[in-house]
Order: C-alpha cells, then structure tokens, then sequence
C-alpha cells in the first residue's frame, strides 16, 4: 500500500486527515500557512518526521506566496513563516531540524534573486521528503532481523508511513521483516486518549497483511506476564544525547513492563530525531494538550463537566530501559551518547556545531 501522509501537489501541501482514519481516507490541500499550522496542531498530520516535513513545505509556500521585492526582505518572510510553524507543537525535535534546514537554505550563498530563492526553498522541502523515504527504507532493514520468525511484537501509538514521508520507523522493521517472508504477530496498544494504535497503526499492518491484535492500552502487562510479547518496538519524537527518547504518552510505562518480564524494548527512529542541544530526557520539552481529548471519546462525554484533567501527550523513557536505537546509521546500543555524537554529521543539520 502507498501512503504519502505529506506530499507536494500543483503548488499545494496535500496532507492524509488523520482525525478521520480508519472511517475515511480523506485529505486537506492547501496553501495557506494558518491551515498548516493548524493541521499540524490538530494532528491532521502528526510523526515527528512528518510534521517536520510538512512545516518545511509550510516555509517553501511562505516563499512563494511572499510578495518581497528583494531578497532579505524574503528571508524576513521565510524565518517569520518558520518561526510561526514552531509554535504549533513543541517536542518532536524534526518539525525544528526541517525548520533549521529551510533558513539555512535561505541563508545560502549570496543569493540576490528571489525567484531563485524561492525554487531552492522548495528544492529543499521536497529533498527533506526523498531524505526520509530513504532513511525509513534503511530503519526497516536495520532492525528486521531483530524479528524472529513467529514471535510476538509490541508497539505503540503510530510510527508507519502515516508519522513519515516514507515507510515508518517502527514499522517500517516489520514491513520489511514482512517482505522478506517472515511470520509474525504485531500486538498494538490501542493509545489513549486518541486512539492513534486502533485507528492508524492497525490499518496500515493490516493492509500490508500482517497478523495484528489490538490490546487496551491497560492489557500490556497481561499480555508479557502470558509469554505474548518477545520483543517492543516503538518510535520517538524527540532522543537526548544520553539515550533518553521522548515518545507518546505511554511508552514510558511499557518500557518499565518490557523491563520487568526481561523483554527487549527499542526504538526506532531517524537521526533527524536526536536533539544534540540536549544532554538528558530531563530538558525535553513535553506537550500538554487540551482536557477534551480525555474527557470525551469518539465524540461523546465520558467525564462529568467539571473534572480537573492533566493531559501530557508524551513521557519521557531513561536510556537504562532501551536496548538500542534502530537508525538508518545501523544499530547503536548503550553506552549511548559517544555513539549518539558520532551521528551529528550525519543528521543534516540541527544542533550544536
């Protein structure tokens, strides 16, 4: 199955709307800056790989619709188009590295042409598209070999080709343990509170032919205890240079339950997720979203009125608890931040020089 969650079509960001899966298939296409602001706040689009990719196309449209007549008064419109991009979520570390990526390509030489500029700016969101598709391709066969032939896999949330430009992280290792004739089933926590397990991650295995049980999030424990699970993958949103990974809300609990039945927990995720401004987990900065999305499900109340709500959309997971981190770089296992340090280079761009 082809799934393009972010692409570029007749001067528009054509997005898949992620709030209707697996009910429709439908899209948002637009060129309108404050409608991709708010797609990406409203999870229309939603990974850390794809929303950074969709706030690249987001700079590139800023560009093109600028009406400045000379070039820094068109990098004043792409680093104000890409600073109001950032505001929309604050802790997948990839929506700031595209970001990043976009103003330095505005940066570049000394360009005194705006209709050049504006072509580069979109040469370079769509190279961030192709970058990802090759980097998901590479996560895939670094980590299938890690699935073993009738085994029992955990996931949560949604790291396929709906959180990316191209396959997945998480999923993209059983996509491509799927290719090459292995047999086994993917079990997925539903996550709560929005569902992103049951209504995404279980409609892309199943149309690739995986075998798929959904659990509740709250049956993870059950399901190890049984001897279901053998191994856990699962993506990240934002990695520290010590090994802590930020993910869904969540995680951090499945980690410690991977732990206490000795089973391996890992992530998989791009080098474009390592924040290298950052030493620990401790100074990622997590969301906090609205108390609708607990007090109601599918639309309707499940809370009396007035119940106070706390809401985090992420936690944060210790290194101590990762086995290793899948990359498009290979495989690093703890001790990790020597390793992490030696992938700056490869990442493209964000980060302490």
């Amino acid at each position: 199955m082809s799934i393009e969650a972010v692409s570029w079509s007749k001067g528009k960001v054509k997005l898949i709307d992620q709030t209707r899966l697996p009910g429709k298939l439908t899209y948002v296409v637009t060129d309108n800056i404050d409608v991709l602001w708010d797609s990406i706040k409203r999870l229309v689009v939603r990974g850390a790989p794809a929303i950074g990719i969709a706030g690249a196309f987001g700079v590139a449209l800023a560009a093109l619709k600028s009406r400045a007549k000379d070039c820094e008064m068109l990098r004043k419109d792409v680093f104000k188009a890409a600073d109001y991009l950032a505001t929309s979520r604050p802790t997948a570390v990839n929506l700031f590295w595209a970001l990043e990526r976009m103003k330095k390509t505005a940066q570049a030489g000394k360009l005194k042409n705006c209709g050049k500029m504006k072509q580069l700016l979109l040469r370079e969101a769509v190279n961030i598209l192709n970058d990802d598709k090759k980097r998901c391709s590479k996560i895939g066969k670094n980590g299938e070999y890690l699935i073993k032939e009738g085994m029992g896999i955990l996931t949560h949330c949604n790291a396929g080709a709906l959180a990316t430009g191209g396959s997945g992280t998480a999923l993209s290792v059983f996509f491509s343990a799927k290719r090459n004739g292995k047999n086994f089933t993917v079990y997925v926590d539903e996550t709560r509170p929005l569902l992103q397990g049951a209504r995404l991650t279980t409609w892309e295995l199943l149309h690739e032919g995986i075998d798929t049980v959904l659990i509740a999030d709250n049956m993870a424990a059950q399901v190890m205890k049984e001897g279901k699970i053998g191994l856990v993958i699962t993506g990240s949103d934002r990695i520290a240079l010590n090994g802590d990974a930020a993910n869904k809300i969540g995680t951090y609990g499945i980690a410690t339950l991977a732990r206490a039945h000795s089973i391996p927990f890992y992530i998989a995720a791009p080098i474009s997720t390592i924040d290298f401004n950052i030493k620990t987990g401790r100074e990622i900065p997590i969301e906090q979203r609205e108390a609708g999305e607990i007090t109601s499900c599918g639309g309707k109340k499940i809370a009396p009125e007035n119940v106070k709500v706390y809401n985090p959309a992420f936690d944060v997971t210790p290194s101590s608890l990762i086995a290793g981190i899948i990359t498009e770089d290979g495989l690093i296992t703890p001790p990790y931040k020597k390793k992490i340090l030696m992938l700056r280079g490869k990442q493209g761009g964000y980060g302490r020089k």
